[in-house]
């Protein structure tokens, strides 16, 4: 049932695309871009609605009335986002290429994704607990993940 070698993602129907999420939560974390350089750093800080120990929104089905700024992927803008992680398999399968065999479709364990130290768990901080005024202070290495 490798889907994703099948099907460009375009052509994946709703269930395929959630499947693709491996659940890192990295696109929910704040990020600093030069307005200059394009350049993006990532922060530790993660949106208010991310439970950072399951790695999963708390408000998944209404984000987008919630907070504007979630990220809305869908086949037509991946590119758009230029900073998706290397990692994400939605860049991936747009790239040509095969999901890492810790990705839950490839290992069988959602939890693989944690195993393996790709997602944010115990990596991150709410935004609850953050004054955003100090942001900066919070920007992480790539290699963190």
């Amino acid at each position: 049932m490798e889907f994703w070698k099948k099907k460009n993602l375009s052509e994946m129907t709703k269930e395929e695309w959630e499947l693709l999420c491996d659940g890192c939560a990295r696109c929910c974390l704040h990020k600093l871009e030069d307005e200059d350089t394009r350049k993006v750093r990532y922060t530790s800080v993660a949106c208010k609605y991310l439970d950072i120990d399951e790695c999963r929104c708390t408000s998944y089905e209404k984000r987008f009335s919630l907070f504007t700024e979630c990220l809305s992927l869908d086949p037509h803008n991946i590119t758009k986002y230029h900073w998706l992680p290397s990692t994400c398999a939605y860049r991936l399968i747009s790239q040509g290429k095969d999901l890492p065999h810790w990705h839950p479709l490839i290992s069988k364990n959602p939890d693989s994704v944690h195993k393996y130290g790709i997602s944010i768990k115990n990596k991150a901080i709410s935004e609850n607990f953050v004054n955003p005024d100090e942001i900066e202070a919070y920007v992480i290495d790539d290699d963190i993940f």
